[in-house]
């Protein structure tokens, strides 16, 4: 297991306050030789601010592409690999617009938009915007890598460390901690006779290791006086077999994943998670990104695995849609539809999700992706069945969905 990023949450100001950037770099010096210390590789820090709408009194195209580029350089100059400057929100439709630019003007930035408003409804509109955003990212590399930076989210609150749904909710600076440990959930499961012992292993293993961050974490916290804001679980994967969640999911009984028997995969090792107790922050849910995972992204290949299978899984505890190629010539339209379904199921079940959508130009469905990227497996562009919406949902308005209690 390792420690995916150590998030560290913070308000920059406007001008950009490079003291309290600064600080954060005092606080990494600390923070990351005490994890490594005690047996876990870190491999990224990283800095989110708080939504870049309430940074800026005036949300300007040039402005928050100058500003994310300072913070970017910063932030690199006190040790920290990426940051997000947080989601566009509905209440400001301007700044979904600034987006794009900002994107394209950086290389480690990271940004997101929120779909729906602070009190759970879904704003047409504002998914028509993050539509928008995927598809003009898209094109601002041959390989459509830039969506990579870019996330559509649905009722996701402040402080998850991972990227790119994390934000911070103001006031003083905090942190917590992203895992990779898919490999705990392989182990557990590859040496356990029964699911009872398979669920049993995982969840010691989790708190194991969530009883060792914990204390090393409350002693930064005691020394810096910065606040812990908890472990986001989710048992993240890296494209290989061994640390592979969709690997573990098969173990359980699955031929492979697509097929009929995967929800309840997911469903178990979701509720398995949820069984395990620690100082929770983010998701802390099932993370199934398909060009992250070497299992998700041969069953893709495959054909066997495709959006809407991701889509249902996420109904049961899963974090949404995370790195799926699609072909280049995906419309507006339909991004549309398929992130209202993803908004929709959120509100419905009050549970946050996001969309990472990778529309890659001149490719088409089931041509090879072809990425050079350390922590991509490679796959194949998957088809998507989504026509242009029309009538009530081809509009502006807002709309909230009721919580089922039964």
């Amino acid at each position: 297991m390792k420690i995916r990023s150590i998030t560290y949450f913070l308000d920059p100001a406007f001008p950009l306050n490079e003291h309290k950037v600064e600080l954060a770099g005092d606080f990494l010096r600390i923070a990351r030789p005490a994890f490594g210390e005690a047996g876990y590789e870190v491999q990224s820090a990283r800095i989110a601010s708080v939504p870049f709408p309430n940074i800026f009194p005036e949300i300007k195209t040039a402005a928050l592409a100058s500003y994310a580029q300072q913070l970017e350089i910063s932030a690199a100059e006190s040790g920290y690999a990426y940051v997000s400057l947080g989601p566009a929100l509905p209440e400001l439709l301007d700044s979904y617009a600034v987006v794009p630019e900002a994107l394209s003007a950086t290389q480690n930035a990271f940004f997101s938009g929120s779909m729906t408003s602070k009190d759970g409804k879904i704003s047409l509109n504002a998914i028509r915007q993050c539509a928008q955003i995927i598809q003009q990212s898209s094109c601002v590399s041959a390989d459509g890598f830039t969506n990579l930076r870019f996330a559509a989210l649905a009722n996701v609150p402040a402080g998850s460390p991972f990227f790119p749904a994390a934000y911070h909710q103001g006031g003083e600076p905090a942190f917590a901690l992203a895992t990779e440990a898919a490999d705990l959930a392989v182990t557990a499961f590859s040496q356990a006779s029964s699911l009872d012992e398979a669920r049993k292993n995982l969840v010691r293993s989790m708190e194991t290791h969530s009883i060792a961050l914990t204390k090393i974490s409350r002693e930064i916290e005691r020394q810096i006086r910065v606040k812990f804001g908890g472990i986001d679980f989710s048992l993240a994967p890296f494209p290989s077999d061994e640390l592979s969640l969709g690997a573990a999911m098969e173990m359980l009984g699955v031929p492979g994943l697509g097929v009929h028997g995967s929800l309840a995969a997911a469903a178990i090792l979701a509720d398995t998670m949820d069984q395990a107790e620690f100082f929770r922050a983010g998701f802390s849910g099932l993370m199934l990104p398909v060009l992250e995972d070497a299992t998700l992204a041969r069953r893709a290949a495959e054909g066997s695995l495709g959006v809407m299978d991701l889509l249902l899984y996420s109904a049961v505890c899963g974090t949404g849609l995370d790195t799926i190629p699609l072909p280049g010539d995906t419309s507006i339209e339909q991004l549309i539809a398929v992130l209202l379904d993803l908004a929709s199921l959120s509100s419905r079940l009050a549970k946050p999700l996001t969309a990472r959508l990778m529309p890659i130009p001149g490719k088409k469905a089931g041509d090879p992706t072809g990425f050079d990227f350390d922590f991509f497996a490679n796959s194949r562009v998957l088809p998507l069945h989504a026509a242009p919406l029309e009538k009530f949902f081809n509009s502006d308005e807002t709309f909230g969905l009721k919580r089922r209690s039964s």
